[in-house]
C-alpha cells in the first residue's frame, strides 16, 4: 500500500521563469503600450449644418466633404433620398446623427472616423394609425409602462421592438434603451425582441417600471461564446471553439449528455464504451494525444474545473475548446480539449414551469447468428464422437434468454424566474432506466438549483448546486481473461445450445464443452453488482464592480461523492461454489475544493481601441479515500456482501489515501483594433503536486490572431458576403493526468509463512523518477468563418497541427533492479487534421422553414518518436483484452498510430502439405503468410494489420418545420477506421471450446475444401490474424423526430405557456460492412481500446415518446 504523502502544498518558487515566459511576457507589453488612448476625433470634432429639405445623402456628402469622417454602409439599408431639414451649429457628430436618424430604422455605430450605419427593427405601426376597415381599441393612458432595455453588458439597445402580446399595439426604444408604452391593462404581456438577441416574453403583473436584459440569440450574428473564465462575442473569437445549444441536448433522451454531442461538433469523437444502463460516454477532441496520461478532455460546470455534467434538461449551452488559443488559459489540464458547461439561470420575470416527461422502448441493437442445438452437435461430434446433446432442434437460444425488452422513462420538472434583484431557478429530474439485459438496471435523481442575487448596485451574488443520487445494478459484461470471469454476453456467445438453464438436478446448468463456465442466464440473474453513488457539487460566486469596467470575481467550489459498490458471487454460480461464495464491498470518497479569484477589466479607447484584461489565481485540491474488503466462505448466500464478517476464510482487506494538488496563476489580453483586427494573448502558470520536486511547475503561452475582412471597406458593401474572417493560433498546453506519486518510490506489503507463522514485511513495488513531469502539447491552428446572405449559409473550416512531446509511458527497466516498468517522459505523437461545419437556411418562409448542419472531421495520428535517443526503432508490443494465448494483439511503433493491430496475416486454409509451414498447421488448418521467407511460422511473420482511428467522422442533421410541426433527421457517420473482433477470434478458433457462428458450416472437411474456413480441431489456440480484422464505417440514422406544437388559441384555454407532443427513433437504421454486432463499441473505457470488441453490453435502438409543457 502507498503511503500517501503531504504534497498538498507546492514549493517551487514562483518567480522561476523560463525562456517562454519572459518572451510571451514581452510580448504582452509591446502589446499593452500599443492600446494607448486619444482624445477622440469624434469627440473634438464639431459640426455645422443648416440645410433646408436636403436629401439624407446630400448630407452624407457634405459631412464627408468637411469632415475626415467616413460613412459606410448597405445603400438597400438606408434610405438615401428621405428629406431632412437640420440647423445645428458646432455640435458632435453624435448629436448629428441623432438629428438625421431618430425617427428611422436606422442605428448607426461611431468607430474613430468611420461612421457604420445598419438597418435596425422596422418601426412598428403606432396606436393612432388606422387603415381602412379597422377598428382601434384605445387604450387607458392611465396604463402606461417604462422602462429601459440592455444587453447582457449592461449597453442600451436601441429600436428594440415592444409589442403587447396578441394585439398591434407597439414601440420602439429610443437611443438610449428607454421606453414607454400604453396598454390595455396591467396584467397583460409585453414581447420583446431585438435583432441577434432572443425575443422575450415579460408579464406585467401590475408594473409600472419594467427594465429588459435581453440574451443573446445563439443563432444571432453576435452570438456570445462562453471561454475559460469569460465570454466573447462568436464575432470576435480568434480560437477554435464549437457550440451545442439546449434544443441540441433534448433532441432525444439520453443517459449523459456527453452522447448528445456525437455528430453535433466538430472534431469531436464520442463513443459508447457499451450501452449498459447508466453507461458513460468517451470523449476525444482531435485524436489521442497521449498514449498513458488519459485522452479525456477537462469538464468545467459553471466554473468548477472537473466538475460533473448535470442532466442535459439542466444545460443551457456546451462549449468545446479545441485548439490552444482556447484551452491554455487551463494550462496543464488543457491538452486534451475543454468542454464548457453553463446551466440555466432565472431571469426577471414571473414564474414559468417547466415539465418535460418521456418514455422510450428499448431493444439490442444485434444479435450474432450462432449454431443452433442441432447444428452445433454437428460440429462438436466432428471433434468428440461420443457427444450426446441435452436438447435437439432449435435448442436453447441464450441471446434470447439473457435479453429482454427495456426502455427509459425520464421526468423533469423546473421553475424559473426572479425580480430585478434576485433570479432563480430551480430543476428536479428522475431517469430510470431498465436495461435490455435482464437484471440490469439504472435509475437517477438530480436537483440542480441556480441563484443570482443584486445585493448593490456594484455587488452580485449567487451559488450554483448540483446534487445526484444514483443506484445501477449492473450484470458482469466485461471479459476478465479465465472462464470463472466470463462475461454474461460473451457467455451468451459461447454457451452450448444443447443445454438448458437447468441441468437434471435443478442446479444451474455448467457448461459441458470447453471450460466449465456459468450459464448466462444465471450469470444474468444470479450474480449481484450494485452500485450506490451520493455526489453533490456546488459553487459560489462574488462579482464586485470595482470602477468603470472593472470587476473582481471570487469563486469557491466544492465536489463531494462517495460510492458503494457490492459484489457477491452465490454458491449456485461456479466462481461462488468454490470459495463457499464471494463477497466484495467496496467504498470510495473523493472532496475537490477549488477558490479561485481575478479581475476582468474592459475599455474602449479612442473609440478604436477595444482592450480587455484579465488576472487570476487559482488553487485547488483533491482527497481520495479507498477501501475494499474481499471475503468469502458464507453459511448462506442470504448474507451477500452486508455481513462480511460471516465469512470463514481470511478476508482480504485494503485501503488507500491520495492526496493532489494544483496552483495556478492566469491572464488573458484581448485586443481589438476598428473592431476588425482582434488579437488574444493567454498565459498559465501551472504546478502540479503529481509530479517530480524539480518540475511541478510550467508555464503555457498562446497567441491568436483574427483579421474581419468582411468588416474592410472593399467588402462592407457587399450584398453577398456577410462574414468572412481569418483565424490563426498557437500555443502551449499541458496534460498531467496522471495518478498522484508515481514519481516517488513506494512499497507495497507482502505476507509469507516463517517456521509456521505468517510475517507481515514490506518490499518495493515501484522506482521513482526524479525527472518526472507533464507532456507538453503545442497546437497551430488556422482557420476561416464565412457566410453568405445574412449568414444565411455559411461555414467554419479549421486546418490544427498538434504534437505531444515528453510522453508519459510505463517503460521496461533491466531485470538487475528487480523491477518491471518505470514511469517516464519519452516520445513524441502528433495529430494532424481539417474540420469543417456547415449550415444553410435552406428554406424559410411564415409556414415552412429547412435548417440544415453538416459537419465532417479527418484527423492522422501519428507517433513521431517513441524512445528518446532511440535510433534502433524499438516497437513497444501489448495487448488490452485478456484472451489467454492470442498474445499481443497492438503495437507502438514510429509512423504509426497509437494502438494499431499487430498479427499474422491469413491467407486462407491450408490445401497441401506443400503449403504446410513449420510450427504452422497442416491440410485442413489455418493458413497464414510467411512473411519473412524462412519456411517457419514465427513471431517475425506478425505485421500490422489494421488502424482503430478512422480517417474521417461526420454528422449531418436537418430541422424541418412546417406551421406546428417539425422534424428533425439526425445522422451519422464514421469512416475508415479498423476493429479487432476478440469475440469472433474466440468464437472461430473452432476448437470445440464454445460455439460458433454460423459461418463455421462452411468450414473446411474433406468433402468440402473450397473455402477458407479452416476445419474444426481440439488443439487451435487463438491465433491474432487479419481475419478478425474488419473495416468498421458505418452510416447510421441517429435519430429521428416528429413534434407537433400545440396552437396559442388552445393554450390560452388551459393556461399553458407552452406544450409540444413528439416521437422519436434512436438507432433505427445502420449501414456497415462490420461483421460483429455493432461497429460503435469498445472495450472499456482507455483511449488505448479504441476499436476492440470482445463481450460488450450492446448498445440500444429505441423508441421515444415525449411531452414538454410550459406554465
Amino acid at each position: 500500500m502507498k503511503k500517501p504523502q503531504n504534497l498538498w502544498r507546492l514549493n517551487k518558487p514562483l518567480l522561476k521563469f523560463d525562456l517562454k515566459m519572459k518572451l510571451t511576457t514581452l510580448l504582452l507589453i509591446t502589446a499593452l503600450f500599443g492600446l494607448h488612448a486619444n482624445n477622440g476625433y469624434a469627440q473634438k470634432t464639431k459640426v455645422t449644418l443648416s440645410v433646408e429639405n436636403s436629401s439624407v445623402r446630400n448630407i452624407i456628402d457634405n459631412i464627408e466633404s468637411t469632415t475626415d469622417f467616413r460613412f459606410i454602409y448597405k445603400i438597400k439599408q438606408v434610405d438615401l433620398s428621405r428629406r431632412v431639414s437640420l440647423d445645428l451649429h458646432e455640435v458632435n457628430i453624435e448629436k448629428v446623427l441623432k438629428s438625421l436618424f431618430s425617427t428611422t430604422n436606422t442605428v448607426y455605430k461611431i468607430r474613430g472616423t468611420q461612421i457604420i450605419l445598419k438597418q435596425g427593427v422596422r418601426t412598428l405601426k403606432k396606436e393612432t394609425e388606422k387603415e381602412e376597415g379597422e377598428v382601434l381599441n384605445t387604450p387607458e393612458q392611465d396604463n402606461i409602462v417604462t422602462g429601459n432595455i440592455v444587453d447582457e453588458e449592461g449597453t442600451p439597445l436601441p429600436g428594440a421592438s415592444i409589442l403587447e402580446k396578441g394585439t398591434t399595439n407597439g414601440t420602439q426604444s429610443d437611443f438610449d434603451g428607454n421606453y414607454s408604452i400604453s396598454l390595455s391593462n396591467l396584467n397583460t404581456t409585453l414581447v420583446v425582441s431585438y435583432i441577434g438577441f432572443a425575443t422575450q416574453q415579460v408579464a406585467i403583473n401590475g408594473r409600472t417600471m419594467i427594465n429588459i436584459k435581453m440574451e443573446v440569440d445563439a443563432a444571432g450574428l453576435d452570438e456570445v461564446v462562453v471561454v475559460g473564465y469569460g465570454s466573447v462575442k462568436k464575432s470576435d473569437l480568434t480560437g477554435s471553439v464549437s457550440s451545442v445549444n439546449s434544443e441540441d441536448l433534448v433532441a432525444f433522451p439520453v443517459v449523459d449528455a456527453t452522447q448528445a454531442l456525437q455528430g453535433r461538433a466538430a472534431g469531436v469523437t464520442v463513443q459508447s464504451t457499451n450501452g449498459a444502463p447508466g453507461s458513460e460516454y468517451s470523449i476525444q477532441i482531435r485524436g489521442n494525444t497521449s498514449i498513458n496520461a488519459g485522452n479525456d478532455p477537462l469538464i468545467v460546470v459553471d466554473g468548477f474545473i472537473g466538475g460533473t455534467m448535470p442532466p442535459s434538461e439542466d444545460i443551457k449551452s456546451m462549449e468545446i475548446l479545441k485548439d490552444a488559443s482556447s484551452t491554455a488559459i487551463y494550462g496543464a489540464r488543457g491538452a486534451n480539449g475543454v468542454v464548457l458547461i453553463t446551466t440555466k439561470r432565472g431571469t426577471e420575470g414571473k414564474p414559468q414551469f417547466s415539465f418535460s416527461s418521456s418514455y422510450s422502448s428499448q431493444k439490442e441493437i444485434n444479435t450474432l447468428d450462432l449454431l443452433d442445438a442441432d447444428q452445433f452437435t454437428g460440429y462438436i461430434q466432428e471433434l468428440y464422437p461420443d457427444f450426446v446433446p441435452e436438447l435437439t432442434g432449435a435448442g436453447t437460444d441464450w441471446q434470447d434468454k439473457i435479453f429482454r425488452p427495456g426502455g427509459t422513462q425520464n421526468y423533469q420538472l423546473s421553475v424559473a424566474g426572479g425580480t430585478d434583484k434576485l433570479n432563480y431557478y430551480l430543476s428536479g429530474a428522475i431517469y430510470d432506466q431498465k436495461g435490455v439485459i435482464k437484471d440490469s438496471d439504472y435509475k437517477r435523481y438530480s436537483l440542480t438549483s441556480n441563484l443570482d442575487l443584486k445585493v448593490s448596485e456594484s455587488v452580485n451574488i449567487g451559488t450554483s448546486l448540483f446534487a445526484r443520487r444514483t443506484n445501477r445494478n449492473g450484470v458482469r459484461t466485461q471479459e476478465g481473461g479465465d472462464a470463472s470471469q466470463t462475461g454474461v454476453v460473451s457467455g451468451a456467445y459461447k454457451f452450448s445450445p444443447t443445454q438448458g438453464v437447468k441441468d437434471e438436478n435443478g442446479d444451474n446448468s455448467l457448461s459441458v464443452v470447453g471450460y466449465p463456465i456459468d450459464n448466462p442466464y444465471a450469470m444474468a440473474t444470479e450474480y449481484q453488482n450494485e452500485v450506490e453513488q451520493d455526489l453533490f457539487q456546488g459553487n459560489v460566486y462574488a462579482e464586485i464592480a470595482l470602477a468603470e469596467g472593472l470587476k473582481f470575481k471570487s469563486t469557491l467550489g466544492v465536489k463531494v461523492s462517495g460510492s458503494r459498490t457490492g459484489q457477491y458471487y452465490p454458491t449456485t454460480l461456479e466462481r461462488g461454489s468454490s470459495t463457499g461464495g464471494e463477497a466484495t464491498l467496496t467504498k470510495v470518497k473523493y472532496t475537490s475544493l477549488i477558490n479561485e479569484n481575478y479581475l476582468n477589466y474592459s475599455k474602449i479607447f479612442g473609440d478604436i481601441h477595444d482592450v480587455s484584461l484579465m488576472a487570476g489565481y487559482s488553487y485547488q485540491k483533491d482527497r481520495t479515500e479507498y477501501s475494499t474488503t474481499i471475503a468469502s466462505g458464507f453459511i448462506s448466500d442470504s448474507f451477500s456482501y452486508w455481513n462480511l464478517g460471516a465469512g470463514t476464510n481470511t478476508p482480504s482487506v485494503d485501503s488507500e489515501l491520495t492526496k493532489s494538488a494544483f496552483e495556478a496563476f492566469f491572464g488573458r489580453v484581448n485586443y481589438t483594433l476598428n473592431d476588425k483586427y482582434l488579437f488574444t494573448f493567454t498565459g498559465r502558470y501551472e504546478g502540479a503536486s503529481v509530479f517530480a520536486a524539480n518540475n511541478k511547475y510550467g508555464f503555457f503561452p498562446s497567441a491568436a490572431f483574427g483579421w474581419k475582412i468582411s468588416d474592410e471597406e472593399f467588402l462592407s458593401d457587399s450584398s453577398t458576403i456577410s462574414l468572412l474572417k481569418l483565424r490563426t493560433s498557437y500555443g502551449e498546453v499541458g496534460n498531467q493526468a496522471i495518478s498522484p506519486y508515481q514519481s516517488l518510490a513506494s512499497f507495497t506489503d507482502v505476507f509469507t509463512t516463517v517456521q509456521g507463522s505468517t510475517v507481515t514485511a514490506l518490499r518495493p513495488s515501484t522506482i521513482s523518477n526524479n525527472d518526472l513531469s507533464w507532456e507538453t502539447t503545442t497546437q497551430t491552428n488556422i482557420g476561416v468563418d464565412f457566410g453568405i446572405l445574412g449568414n444565411r449559409f455559411g461555414f467554419t473550416a479549421d486546418y490544427y497541427i498538434m504534437r505531444t512531446e515528453d510522453l508519459l509511458f510505463d517503460v521496461p527497466t533491466p531485470t538487475f533492479t528487480g523491477f518491471e516498468t518505470q514511469l517516464q517522459n519519452i516520445g513524441t505523437v502528433e495529430n494532424r487534421g481539417f474540420e469543417l461545419a456547415l449550415n444553410a437556411t435552406i428554406i424559410q418562409n411564415d409556414d415552412f422553414k429547412w435548417k440544415s448542419f453538416a459537419n465532417i472531421s479527418f484527423n492522422k495520428n501519428e507517433i513521431i518518436k517513441l524512445v528518446e535517443n532511440d535510433t534502433e526503432g524499438n516497437d513497444i508490443y501489448y495487448s488490452s483484452a485478456p484472451l489467454a494465448g492470442a498474445g499481443n494483439t497492438q503495437i507502438l511503433r514510429e509512423g504509426l498510430s497509437v494502438g494499431q493491430f499487430w498479427g499474422f496475416v491469413y491467407d486462407g486454409v491450408v490445401q497441401s502439405a506443400d503449403e504446410v509451414l513449420v510450427g504452422g498447421e497442416d491440410v485442413g488448418g489455418e493458413k497464414f503468410k510467411d512473411l519473412n521467407g524462412d519456411g517457419e511460422l514465427t513471431d517475425d511473420d506478425r505485421s500490422v494489420m489494421g488502424n482503430p482511428h478512422p480517417d474521417f467522422t461526420w454528422g449531418w442533421n436537418n430541422d424541418f418545420s412546417y406551421k406546428n410541426l417539425s422534424l428533425n433527421i439526425f445522422i451519422q457517420g464514421s469512416q475508415g477506421g479498423e476493429m479487432l473482433n476478440y469475440s469472433l477470434m474466440e468464437l472461430g478458433a473452432l476448437n470445440g471450446r464454445t460455439n460458433v457462428t454460423t459461418e463455421a458450416l462452411d468450414r473446411w472437411t474433406p468433402t468440402n475444401t473450397d473455402t477458407d474456413i479452416p476445419e474444426a480441431r481440439i488443439s487451435r489456440s487463438f491465433v491474432t490474424s487479419d481475419r478478425w480484422v474488419d473495416d468498421a464505417s458505418y452510416i447510421r440514422l441517429k435519430n429521428i423526430s416528429l413534434g407537433y406544437n400545440f396552437p396559442e388559441t388552445l393554450l390560452s384555454k388551459i393556461k399553458l405557456s407552452s406544450a409540444r407532443i413528439y416521437i422519436s427513433g434512436q438507432n433505427l437504421l445502420t449501414l456497415t460492412d462490420y461483421k460483429g454486432v455493432d461497429p460503435e463499441v469498445a472495450y472499456g473505457s482507455s483511449s488505448s481500446n479504441l476499436g476492440l470488441d470482445y463481450g460488450s453490453y450492446p448498445n440500444v435502438k429505441s423508441y421515444t415518446l415525449g411531452l414538454n409543457i410550459g406554465f
